[in-house]
């Protein structure tokens, strides 16, 4: 149970909770606070669509990379358990903002960037989601169109591929329209399936796989080959880590649903280990990968790599019906998570818009984007690049969050959260015209450093990103530059005393301010005084 500084105003802990809704039943919440009688979900639940939304083919494709950089299996899985776990550390925290507040993430961020601020939260989920949607649709719409050239002889062409793309598309976006319950019922299916289909893989390559294959950095290297060894194994984890902390902005999204009563420990342990449960698939992408660089090389060719086309030519005829379910199984629950956090988000940018409103734009221009880049432009590089990108800019966004969640003692006043959504003005979290520079600062400061130090061979490379001999640290920089300066800016200009709670700040300083008044659409209540403050 959560001590009474950890309750939100007005959480209502005594309320029965009412029977959940039907699975066909249409979500009505858009990103007002979940009444507490609603909040049902368990951190099984979250567990679940964590777990679903990265137990995919995407996720096979990112544990490949170790292998097409040129790595052994043995410094490959080094890599993968490396990235795995600390993205893992950097993503779980973020879980517990939706049952404090009852809203997702980028809401939550109005505390630490201010009313006008937290549209920052929500562009950045935005843009993930879409990369991140458009790399599953494009990777499982490619092992499905395969799968069945090679079982029944489908043919090949634009038209199969458009097929497979479109199949994916309006599942996903009747899933994400119907809502949490039914979109946590496809995730639940889809968590038992895939992970009994990669451990049938297991046993579909155990006689092909060789775990001492020993990539491109052997003893008998030339010097030019050996220099590359850090910058590839560390660009591998890095690739990895992206996964996990790819999720960082949607946590809200699911654990909004869970009470507020419930342990934060829990919340956050089920966080962890869904992206530790991550590794079946890594393992699966970084296991096949081997298999084919000593089967069918070509197919990892790092100027042209066919993870897909790899996978499908080296897997025994019977194993290739479990491709294609793997891709559709995959393909629907990475597809849901990424488009229904869109869609919330995208709502709560634009309030007059409903979440199914919402969802439908976002899923319609979302889908012409997949359609574009496959039969239109070559994308698949750029949006890889582009998803590197966005995750370098989100992860000093989570890192304010998370810093902001310990300085507050986890207090939080979730009716001021939603001064923005309401079209009102004013509240505890308006700090200057709806902006906290404090936060802001920290956040577009780390941003753009991590942006100037990545290196992405090939595709991108920051102004700064030669000066560790190729190394990509521009996510590291960027953590680090986010942490410091954050608080710093806290200690140097203290925010307002009534943003933290009965029991004041941690770490940080603060000074005696009115509340501004709430004003606008609905507003009334105990911060319509201005002189408003917080007991001492």
């Amino acid at each position: 149970m959560s001590s009474p500084a950890e309750r939100p105003p007005g959480a209502d802990l005594r309320s029965p909770a009412a029977p959940p809704p039907s699975l066909t039943e249409v979500e009505a919440h858009g990103v007002e606070r979940i009444p507490d009688t609603e909040r049902t979900a368990t951190p099984l639940d979250l567990f679940r669509l964590a777990f679903g939304g990265a137990n995919t083919f995407s996720t096979c494709v990112l544990g490949a990379f170790p292998i097409l950089f040129g790595l052994s299996f043995w410094q490959g899985l080094t890599a993968t358990l490396l990235g795995v776990v600390a993205g893992a550390l950097i993503l779980c925290p973020m879980a517990v903002f939706g049952p404090a507040n009852g809203t997702n993430n980028a809401v939550s961020s109005s505390a630490h960037l201010g009313v006008h601020g937290r549209v920052v939260g929500s562009f950045l989920s935005l843009l993930t989601a879409v990369a991140f949607f458009s790399l599953s649709v494009w990777s499982s719409g490619d092992a499905l169109v395969g799968g069945a050239h090679r079982l029944f002889g489908l043919d090949r062409g634009d038209l199969s591929y458009a097929g497979a793309y479109a199949l994916f598309a309006v599942l996903v976006l009747a899933v994400c329209v119907y809502g949490f319950r039914f979109m946590l019922f496809v995730n639940k299916i889809a968590v038992t399936s895939a992970s009994a289909l990669f451990l049938l893989g297991a046993v579909a390559f155990a006689g092909d796989f060789d775990p001492s294959y020993t990539g491109a950095f052997t003893d008998s290297a030339d010097a030019a080959t050996t220099a590359l060894f850090w910058p590839s194994f560390i660009g591998a984890a890095l690739i990895v880590l992206s996964n996990p902390v790819s999720f960082g902005a949607f946590l809200g999204d699911w654990s909004r649903y869970i009470p507020a009563s419930t342990p934060r420990r829990k919340v956050v342990g089920a966080a962890f280990l869904s992206q530790i449960a991550t590794l079946l698939p890594f393992l699966f992408g970084l296991t096949t990968a081997s298999v084919i660089a000593s089967k069918a090389p070509e197919y990892v060719d790092p100027a042209a790599p066919d993870f897909v086309g790899g996978l499908l030519a080296i897997s025994p005829g019977w194993f290739f019906l479990p491709v294609c379910l793997l891709a559709l199984i995959g393909g629907m629950a990475t597809g849901t998570t990424a488009l229904y956090g869109t869609g919330l988000d995208f709502s709560s940018v634009f309030p007059r818009l409903s979440r199914v409103q919402a969802t439908l734009l976002v899923g319609a221009l979302s889908i012409g984007f997949v359609f574009a880049g496959r039969f239109g432009l070559d994308l698949v590089r750029s949006i890889s690049t582009f998803a590197t990108v966005i995750i370098t800019c989100t992860t000093p966004w989570m890192v304010v969050m998370m810093l902001g969640y310990w300085t507050r003692r986890g207090w939080y006043d979730p009716e001021a959260l939603q001064v923005f959504n309401r079209r009102q003005r004013g509240g505890r979290y308006w700090f200057a015209h709806g902006w906290n520079w404090r936060g802001m600062t920290a956040w577009w400061v780390s941003a753009l450093t991590g942006v100037l130090f990545t290196n992405l061979p090939g595709q991108f490379v920051g102004p700064l990103g030669d000066l560790a001999n190729g190394v990509d640290i521009g996510l590291p920089v960027s953590l680090v530059v986010a942490a410091v300066l954050f608080l710093t800016l806290l200690r140097l200009f203290p925010e307002p005393r009534a943003v933290y709670g009965p029991e004041g700040a941690r770490l940080a300083r603060t000074v005696e301010v009115p509340v501004p008044p709430v004003t606008g659409p609905g507003a009334q209540g105990a911060l319509s005084d201005p002189s408003a403050k917080l007991p001492a």
